[in-house]
């Protein structure tokens, strides 16, 4: 694929980020001709990514090309005295774009529209709200009924929602803040944080099950507008889209959410080029770890990889992001979504197709890597561009290797865990409790895993927790069965793996955890990905460790039946799921403690590295610190890359780059 940009070297993303103080001064002074007026904005803040057509990032290569500066926005975009001196996006209410309510057919504008909108959330109703990278889903946050509707119309009958609140005061009322959350609240991402809640009232409506409240604070002049006019202090903010689909970003897509909500809809006369989720990010003794990259992050990466082509790796099908590399610089994406919709498929396919064309990228010059899983959406379709070279690079090593790239330690032996749902194997069997040692140069070994558990009917086992048990202590004595009185699916299960009909061998950890959630009274369907991990966690968080259970490491595998036996004998005797829950997490951190002591001393080195989507749980991360207390040994982390598969294009970039020879 040649383009005109063919002998550009530089990558110029910017990100997009929160209103600066001048900015937020000048809104609300009534001498400004920006008072109130939702589009203010300086060279020093505000959206870039999400607006940008093309490079370099000047007007005429971003959405606001057909709205011309009038003479005083002209005057000051052309003085170099003037605080907005080539500020591209430079606008006023003269010369626009602007605002308006939609509501019944009707359209209001300037300070009505605000006091309208403050009016509607106060009296429970749900409103559409278009902000830098697209569209919000908006209501107050304690009002459970507005949320059930939500809930209800989304298809989201437990899954969190994020909230903005009005301010640090306001946010420190219902979570616990340290110094750095507070600092990363701040921050010029505005994040959504996942803090400690310390609201019953509030968890129960917008995160139940849940140890953390994720919330942020304003980051735009048109949210900070709407707390001024009299929004509720805790609204409910979370992107508009049905599970699986893009945000909506597009006015025209608002018609099936509108009639679906009867909502009025709060729409921005900017239009926006790509749709840019929240960063989500939370605080752990790993760091200030993302689970979620993208607004606010640059795409451009303070690191090196060597090649002396292009490589363009597409990462995998859930949390996907891409990677670029050109001239040893490297791009990543922003989050792009799960592949499990054709509108995310599109959203994916249009940002490979930006991002080759803004960076000078040609195909037949570029080696393409992807997941070893056959059947990604994401891997079909990078083995349809007609690069130079294909390379299918294995789930758990790309995990691994991102982490190296960002710490620039390329070339360090290291002990690596990674935990988490499910990867595809290089054996092809389905792998999620990994152990590996080697460097990214040198290559991975995979020395050890999770001992191999039954996987019943396939994928559905990450959907029932009960068939997950049933697939780690099928095997043992059945009349104990009938002592725990495990309601279906988990007798079904027994019969499903007793004819073998779609039982795999497994060595998830993310099944593990589905397993102890379900033995512990977690009898749902995952209503979205890790709530059974999430209700164990907040349960565990209940309790004090009382109980260790032995959870054996073999020299090749980490054998959980003597920790199932254990944790079955104490739930017979009558002890509190909270205790065994907190006791589950000391003994997998111990586990995890001790697999990395033994083959650090074996192998000869200090470091150790976790990754994968189970060490987002920061229980099981601060015990793992705990018990490592006092040893030389350094868990290598970064808090520019999530630990979840958002990571994955960038490991496959950097294992590419450190193997494949020309």
């Amino acid at each position: 694929m040649t383009t005109p940009y063919r002998t550009m070297t530089t990558y110029t993303f910017l990100p997009d980020t929160a209103i600066c103080d001048d900015c937020l001064k000048e809104l609300f002074d009534p001498e400004s001709k920006r008072y109130l007026y939702p589009y203010i904005g300086c060279p020093n803040c505000g959206p870039r990514y999400a607006l940008m057509k093309n490079v370099p990032f000047e007007r005429q290569n971003t959405t606001m090309a057909d709205w011309e500066m009038c003479p005083s926005c002209k005057e000051e975009y052309e003085n170099p005295q003037n605080r907005r001196y080539h500020a591209e996006l430079n606008c006023c209410p003269q010369c626009g774009p602007n605002y308006y309510l939609f509501e019944n057919g009707q359209r209001v504008e300037g300070e009505e529209m605000f006091r309208r909108v403050a009016e509607l959330l106060n009296a429970g109703e749900t409103l559409l709200v278009k902000n830098n990278g697209g569209y919000h889903l908006v209501c107050d946050a304690f009002n459970g009924k507005a949320v059930q509707v939500m809930r209800d119309k989304l298809g989201r009958p437990r899954k969190a929602f994020a909230i903005m609140v009005k301010d640090l005061e306001a946010a420190k009322e219902i979570v616990h803040l340290s110094e750095k959350e507070e600092e990363i609240l701040l921050s010029k991402r505005r994040p959504i944080l996942l803090a400690k809640s310390k609201n019953e009232e509030l968890s129960s409506i917008v995160a139940p099950n849940n140890t953390d409240i994720g919330l942020m604070v304003p980051y735009t002049g048109l949210q900070h507008l709407l707390f001024h006019f009299g929004a509720p202090r805790y609204i409910v903010m979370t992107s508009a889209n049905y599970p699986g689909e893009p945000t909506i970003h597009k006015d025209d897509q608002l018609t099936g959410l509108m009639e679906d909500f009867q909502c009025a809809a709060l729409i921005g006369e900017r239009e926006i080029e790509r749709s840019v989720d929240d960063t989500v990010l939370k605080v752990t003794k790993l760091g200030a770890v993302p689970f979620r990259r993208s607004r606010g992050y640059n795409n451009l990466l303070d690191i090196a990889l060597p090649s002396s082509r292009p490589i363009l790796t597409v990462g995998a099908d859930l949390k996907s992001t891409i990677t670029l590399v050109k001239d040893q610089k490297v791009v990543m994406s922003h989050h792009l979504g799960d592949m499990t919709k054709y509108g995310t498929q599109l959203k994916f396919e249009r940002t490979v197709k930006d991002y080759l064309a803004i960076h000078g990228v040609d195909l037949s010059e570029t080696i393409i890597g992807y997941d070893l899983h056959p059947e990604y959406f994401t891997t079909k379709f990078a083995q349809t561009l007609e690069g130079c070279q294909h390379v299918a690079v294995q789930h758990h090593k790309a995990h691994l290797a991102s982490i190296l790239a960002v710490k620039n330690k390329l070339s360090e032996p290291v002990v690596g865990i990674v935990f988490d749902g499910a990867g595809y194997g290089e054996d092809g069997e389905i792998w999620g409790g990994e152990i590996f040692v080697g460097s990214v140069q040198e290559g991975f070994t995979r020395r050890g895993h999770l001992r191999k558990a039954s996987l019943i009917g396939g994928d559905a086992a990450a959907t029932f927790p009960l068939q997950a048990l049933a697939g780690f202590i099928g095997d043992f004595d059945k009349d104990l069965f009938e002592r725990l009185q495990l309601p279906d699916p988990f007798p079904k299960a027994l019969k499903i793996k007793e004819k073998n009909i779609r039982t795999f061998p497994t060595t998830s950890v993310g099944r593990l955890y589905d397993a102890v959630a379900a033995l512990l009274g977690f009898h749902l369907d995952n209503s979205f990905e890790g709530e059974a991990a999430i209700g164990l966690e907040y349960l565990a968080s209940q309790s004090q460790v009382e109980e260790v259970y032995t959870f054996p490491w073999t020299g090749e595998e980490l054998d959980y039946r003597p920790l199932f036996e254990e944790m079955i004998q104490s739930k017979l005797k009558g002890q509190s799921p909270s205790v065994i829950a907190r006791g589950f997490h000391r003994s997998l951190a111990q586990a995890v403690v001790d697999v990395i002591q033994s083959l650090c001393e074996e192998y000869d080195t200090n470091y150790a590295v976790l990754s994968g989507g189970v060490f987002h749980n920061s229980l099981l991360v601060s015990d793992i610190f705990d018990l490592l207390e006092g040893s030389k040994i350094e868990i290598l982390y970064d808090d520019e890359v999530p630990l979840g598969d958002n990571c994955i294009s960038l490991g496959q970039a950097a294992i590419l780059s450190a193997t494949i020879i020309e």
